[in-house]
């Protein structure tokens, strides 16, 4: 069953932002979702680990989850960002980080640059079924030596004849033991410049790949994390994103929606962390009143809340940019590097103010303290972010500018 996008012309219900009736229905569509389909399951999925993508991603890919703003001639549903924006924070509700962040790999890290880019016939192949769920994708970027300074990639495709031929490995890979495809950075040419990359599929059951090793990690136990590694593989020169040389550009251009929605993620995440607080602190009495009652505490809260809803409408005022087809580097960066510190805070200040309580794994803040720290180092650390936002601003030193 995929879900029904109303006129895009529709007023919007919420002042300020795209969001329609329509994207309201879609929003519970995607509620009672998360509700019947995978908050249930979460608790084994964290202690078995991972979360059975496909199984769960056919699933979504039935409701259209998988390709909302993805045109229609793929399996998508052609609707606005908004809808991503939308799905973005109802996962939020999910009772972890791992799987949230896995479904995201799939909309909006692996597949941009494919649906932006990539011809006709690559799209059929690799975008078609991942956004109907009957292939998982991974986004294949960071490398043991280079991770944040992504111009520093070894991984190499050499062309021989109409094929490229791939070397070298990948490390902390979302989704990287289940999937059926990678959107691979690779270089092209030689030297060191961020101009010799490529973006190229690499489909997992190719002569030559490897999961080396599965990771363990501090949190997002659900979600498998892998290094890869590529040995003499071959794939058709067909396989690559677009044009030869461009890759790192459209990877970078890719990071933006990823940030996005891992803003939008973390707004959500924040609210719904800091109101089992309230919830909590309410009902614990210390010191004959409920904890609640301390100026100290409510201060602190409110603070946070402020926090959250500042993150709120910077990520929508970066969707209105998005819309209007202008550049929101700048701002997706400053949304990114607001996520990763605010839910920090956020979880660091939860679970002081809940005590030993919020230590224990029997309840749901233990969890979230360890899966949002990642935040502040995925899709790219804080340091990252305060670098391209200082270039935006012309205040980076010139021979540091790349």
């Amino acid at each position: 069953m995929v879900t029904e996008v109303a006129d895009a012309s529709a007023a919007p219900v919420v002042p300020g932002t795209g969001f329609t009736k329509a994207h309201q229905l879609f929003r519970e569509s995607v509620r009672r979702f998360v509700a019947e389909e995978i908050n249930p399951h979460v608790d084994e999925w964290e202690q078995n680990e991972p979360f059975p993508a496909h199984e769960l991603f056919a699933k979504m890919g039935e409701y259209g989850f998988l390709g909302v703003s993805y045109p229609e001639e793929y399996g998508g549903m052609g609707a606005d960002y908004w809808y991503n924006i939308v799905l973005a924070e109802e996962l939020a509700g999910v009772n972890c980080g791992g799987v949230p962040m896995a479904i995201g790999v799939q909309t909006d890290m692996a597949t941009p640059a494919l649906n932006e880019f990539g011809s006709h016939e690559l799209k059929k192949k690799f975008l078609e079924p991942a956004i109907k769920g009957q292939q998982v994708c991974s986004i294949a970027v960071t490398e043991p030596g280079a991770g944040s300074d992504v111009a520093s990639i070894r991984t190499r495709a050499e062309l021989d004849g109409d094929e490229y031929v791939i070397n070298g490995s990948k490390m902390y890979i979302t989704n990287g033991t289940q999937a059926d495809w990678l959107c691979l950075l690779a270089r092209t040419s030689a030297g060191t410049s961020h101009k010799g990359m490529s973006l190229i599929i690499v489909p997992t059951d190719t002569p030559g790949f490897t999961v080396s090793r599965k990771l363990q990690k501090m949190g997002n136990w659900s979600s498998d994390t892998a290094e890869l590694a590529f040995q003499d593989l071959r794939v058709p020169v067909a396989n690559r994103i677009g044009e030869e040389g461009e890759g790192f550009i459209y990877q970078m251009q890719q990071f933006q929606k990823e940030r996005l929605v891992s803003a939008a993620g973390a707004y959500m995440g924040a609210e719904k962390i800091l109101k089992l607080t309230i919830d909590y602190l309410r009902g614990r009495q210390a010191f004959g009143q409920p904890l609640i009652d301390n100026q100290w505490i409510y201060f602190k809260l409110t603070e946070l809340l402020t926090e959250a809803e500042f993150l709120r409408q910077m990520t929508y005022h970066c969707v209105r940019k998005l819309d209007a087809g202008e550049d929101f580097t700048r701002e997706a960066s400053m949304c990114k590097l607001k996520a990763g510190r605010m839910i920090r805070d956020v979880a660091d200040t939860c679970m002081q103010f809940h005590g030993g309580m919020g230590y224990m794994e029997e309840y749901p803040l233990a969890r979230f303290y360890r899966d949002s720290r990642l935040l502040s180092i995925g899709a790219g650390a804080d340091e990252v972010m305060l670098g391209i936002i200082a270039k935006y601003e012309g205040i980076m030193p010139s021979r540091n500018r790349g």
